[in-house]
């Protein structure tokens, strides 16, 4: 191997080291760069001030805005951000590369955009794994360090704090400790605040993070960052034992967005480290902000949050089992790690064949039901049967409102059903069309409606509601928003039983119902019927479903 020369400036004996819990960390979120490197991910400008505003919101104390000169979308971002983003708590990063291989810092195109950007701060990555530099870059290990050291010094010298990350670092460890301590230590000499370890591949396990981060953080006095990737689903772990060991500034994206499997989930990271460790993240007033912040961001990037995904998912605090239940309807804490509302979240309970007594008073008590022990009984009995014949009301909060009712001697009067047809006809070379027609009593009278769509369920939505509307005004304000089919029995073929969900809005909140039937347009008409029944309770202000 070749001589590496190297400085020696910040770094210390091992002996001086104190590895203890840090009392607070620098979170460093990197989803405007990193993050919408992952498949599907496509952000546009507006996009990306719209998530940045959301993370100073949250309050993280650096926002990486993307590489400027990298590409046009990245340039203009940096462009409008001064005007555009007024950052309460965040301070804006620009993101880019040291100097090229036998090149001048003073010429180089990257370092003039970081410098055009004109951010507070930039972090620039370097190699650190040698293969890297022999391979990629195809050029000395030495040129390697000397690229590291004049990029920072260069871009501290123009007034700028630099963040050095430090690619493929524990790759870079493993293979060659030499070499990748060099390129920590000639950041080091020229100036960089931060030296942050990546694990761009994401392939490394706690131990041997602990190893690695433990020789690091004995070796120097400057503050130390940690970038991981997700690839062998260690990302957070390996965050949070970092911390442990004196690391004060950990990069991640919200929702643990990124390349390949994703880097540090921060919508885990934070209130792991904030409520569990004792050690401060984001403004302590801000931890209750992470799941709605968590969810904005995901319906800008148009990606849904995972509903199990600790403390921000819909189902993270969301019981199912009638122990569990009983449990949580004397004490909270009994199924429960954290009190939810600490992260904004909220405990919810949903019905199944797993449900007791207790899940389904809590139930009829949120829906404003009341129900005898008798009648209560009659619920989890019907409710059981009714699973076992294919209905999932954990998902159908809508039909599960209108069996508790029933239960409580409540039956609905808006109207009577008669009957219903569906025609559908299919001449050769024109369109397919379908026609629907039901009938129903009101209030003594018979209501006959034809009406067309394009399929069944959208003509007897379009039959129903011209039989309906003229009587009940506010149906107008009930509209279908989503209709899902799934089959049960697969191994029956085109015979087999099937679940249709049908979800439902008006101006005040959603629903679900459904219906199933080895009939789809009987499954669909099931759905569809409770679907209009609720909308109705709804209009009357008899129903509590939000």
């Amino acid at each position: 191997m070749e001589r590496i020369h190297t400085t020696s400036i910040g770094w210390i004996m091992s002996a001086e080291i104190d590895f203890a819990l840090p009392s607070s960390v620098d979170i460093y979120d990197t989803t405007l760069r990193d993050g919408s490197q992952q498949e599907g991910i496509s952000l546009t400008v507006d996009d990306k001030l719209r998530v940045a505003e959301q993370l100073d919101r949250l309050g993280v104390a650096f926002i990486e805005g993307g590489w400027p000169g990298a590409n046009p979308k990245d340039a203009e971002f940096f462009r409008r951000a001064p005007r555009e983003l007024k950052f309460g708590i965040s301070t804006l990063v620009a993101f880019g590369s040291t100097r090229r291989p036998g090149g001048k810092v003073e010429v180089d195109e990257t370092l003039r955009h970081l410098l055009e950007a004109e951010t507070e701060a930039v972090c620039i990555v370097a190699k650190s794994w040698d293969y890297h530099v022999t391979e990629a870059l195809r050029t000395t290990l030495d040129e390697g360090l000397r690229m590291a050291e004049e990029s920072v010094r260069y871009l501290v010298d123009q007034g700028r704090r630099v963040f050095f990350d430090a690619e493929h670092f524990f790759d870079g460890y493993k293979n060659n400790p030499e070499f990748a301590m060099a390129v920590l230590r000639a950041a080091s000499a020229g100036g960089a605040s931060t030296l942050v370890l990546c694990d761009t591949n994401g392939g490394s396990l706690p131990h041997e993070v602990s190893g690695i981060v433990k020789e690091v953080r004995g070796a120097t006095d400057l503050e130390l960052g940690v970038h991981f990737h997700n690839d062998s689903g260690c990302a957070t772990a390996n965050a949070l034992l970092s911390v442990e060991l004196g690391v004060t500034h950990v990069q991640g994206c919200i929702n643990g967005y990124g390349e390949r499997t994703g880097n540090t989930d921060l919508s885990v990271a934070i209130p792991n480290l904030s409520l569990k460790m004792g050690v401060e993240t984001v403004p302590r007033e801000h931890i209750r902000l992470i799941s709605s912040v968590s969810r904005h961001v995901a319906e800008v990037v148009n990606i849904a949050v995972d509903p199990q995904k600790p403390y921000v998912g819909n189902s993270s605090f969301t019981h199912k089992a009638g122990l569990h239940v009983s449990a949580i309807a004397r004490r909270k804490d009994a199924y429960e790690h954290i009190d939810p509302e600490v992260v904004g979240n909220g405990t919810r309970f949903v019905m199944s064949e797993m449900a007791g007594r207790s899940a389904v008073a809590i139930k009829a008590g949120e829906m404003g039901v009341e129900l005898s022990q008798e009648q209560n009984a009659t619920v989890l009995e019907h409710l059981k049967t009714l699973e076992h014949q294919g209905y999932h009301f954990e998902t159908a909060d809508g039909s599960m409102e209108l069996l508790m009712r029933e239960a409580a001697g409540w039956h609905q009067d808006f109207f009577e059903f008669e009957s219903y047809r569906v025609i559908n006809d299919l001449r050769e070379g024109e369109s397919p069309t379908t026609e629907a027609t039901v009938k129903l009593w009101v209030n003594g009278q018979r209501h006959i409606a034809t009406a067309e769509g394009n399929g069944p369920v959208n003509a007897l939505d379009a039959a129903l509601r011209k039989a309906l509307s003229p009587i009940y005004e506010k149906l107008g304000l009930v509209h279908l928003t989503d209709f899902k089919v799934r089959v049960l029995d697969s191994s029956s073929g085109s015979g087999a039983k099937v679940r249709v969900l049908i979800d439902s809005s008006d101006s005040d909140g959603t629903w679900t119902t459904i219906g199933v039937s080895p009939n789809v347009i009987e499954a669909s008409w099931k759905a569809l019927l409770d679907s209009i029944v609720v909308g109705l309770l709804r209009s009357a202000g008899i129903s509590r479903l939000q």
